[in-house]
């Protein structure tokens, strides 16, 4: 079979010019964060016998996060592994680390992108992946240590650039984040998640006032975004309105931005969950809104695909008075810290199921019992996934149950004096 090359000069083991621009315009979706790159889907029914193809295909159902889009991705990775025999060494390896994530193995996977990345470290597709293997293990060093070495190769493009500037940010580098991310933004002013990155800069730095400032003006370029960076880039503009005291404001970016896009989508809950929290703890009044969350977070009961993703679904639960269902998770993250796959059972065991129990009592007022769990723990709860903004949000739920376990006590001690 012929091998052929797509825009960066990458080998695609296929008959068909058709194949190669879809992977391109795949590609290009996914650095973008693009709504269409669903469009493979019927490429690989056209080329049934493109190993890469159907592995990228497969990849867009792991994305989804679920068990569902596991087992939806199960087909086309079988038939990826089928044809491996005539495809080159990249494709080979890409297959494998795809199958990897679609078995549960990101280890195995992260290991292959690795391997990926030291020959074609212009694969900006594979840095893209293996980035979000590396934030959902909470792996800051690795993902900077991965998008420096690519930078030399792809210098003149910016999702390079913006790919490194959210690298750099999740190790500490400030500075060299917001300039990386700046150039990409240059470059490309399309570029959500570069832009997003420079977000994440101005929130650590404490400036909402700069954030509003960079992130609005480039609103606009979100509408062709996939629901999740479209939700996320405006997550991010109402975390500024809310340090800026504007929870007004704040709550109708959750009305009409945040929440509603895709509901069933699980980044976007994640959005959802951590904003009507955040609210909540500046004292704002979300009426019923928790219990539309729960109705769409209640089907990933039985998920284990993530500990981070588990954490926001159980809290919503909580918050909603869904005692049934966040038990069931509640214990569904006990018995998998207890047997699932070896390699996971220590994060789950020592930093999920203790995080999953102390947010649970936070949601249930049980306050001086959340602040003492979850304190020792915040050091650690990157491992579980999540990026250094989401993850202020534990930091915040601590705070905020040890002001109201101090209350507690004061009110106890006042009463019975």
């Amino acid at each position: 079979m012929p091998i052929r090359r797509d825009r960066y000069g990458l080998d695609v083991t296929t008959e068909f010019p058709a194949t190669v621009e879809a992977i391109d315009r795949f590609t290009g979706e996914v650095l973008s964060h693009g709504r269409d790159a669903g469009l493979l889907l019927a490429a690989a029914e056209a080329d049934p016998g493109c190993a890469l193809l159907q592995a990228y295909a497969g990849a867009l159902y792991l994305f989804l996060q679920t068990s569902e889009g596991a087992v939806k991705a199960a087909p086309f990775l079988a038939r990826a592994r089928a044809l491996v025999g005539g495809a080159s060494e990249r494709e080979r390896l890409m297959v494998a680390a795809l199958d990897a994530w679609g078995s549960g193995a990101a280890d195995r996977a992260l290991h292959l992108h690795r391997r990926i990345a030291r020959d074609w470290p212009h694969d900006l597709l594979n840095l893209k992946l293996a980035q979000i293997h590396q934030l959902n293990r909470g792996d800051r060093a690795g993902m900077r240590e991965l998008a420096e070495a690519a930078l030399p190769h792809a210098w003149r493009i910016s999702y390079a650039w913006g790919l490194l500037a959210f690298a750099m940010e999740q190790a500490g580098a400030l500075d060299a984040a917001e300039d990386a991310g700046r150039k990409a933004v240059a470059m490309n002013p399309d570029d959500p998640w570069a832009q997003h990155a420079v977000a994440h800069v101005l929130e650590a730095r404490g400036d909402p006032a700069a954030g509003l400032a960079f992130l609005e003006p480039l609103s606009a370029t979100w509408e062709r975004c996939s629901s999740f960076m479209y939700t996320h880039n405006w997550w991010h503009t109402a975390l500024f309105r809310l340090d800026m005291d504007e929870g007004a404001a704040a709550l109708a970016l959750f009305d009409g931005r945040v929440w509603g896009v895709r509901k069933t989508y699980v980044q976007d809950q994640v959005n959802a969950v951590s904003l009507l929290s955040r609210l909540e703890l500046r004292g704002i009044d979300v009426g019923g809104r928790w219990s539309d969350v729960a109705d769409h977070v209640r089907p990933r009961v039985g998920d284990r695909q993530n500990g981070f993703l588990d954490l926001h679904y159980l809290y919503a639960l909580a918050r909603a008075g869904e005692e049934a269902a966040a038990a069931s998770l509640l214990a569904g993250i006990e018995a998998f810290a207890r047997s699932g796959p070896a390699p996971c059972r220590p994060v789950w065991g020592e930093v999920a199921l203790p995080a999953a129990r102390a947010l649970a009592a936070h949601a249930g007022g049980r306050f001086a019992e959340a602040a003492a769990t979850l304190g020792p723990l915040l050091p650690r709860l990157h491992l579980l996934g999540g990026s250094t903004a989401q993850q202020t949000w534990f930091t915040r739920l601590h705070q905020d149950a040890r002001v109201r376990a101090a209350g507690d006590q004061l009110a106890r001690t006042g009463a019975c004096a």
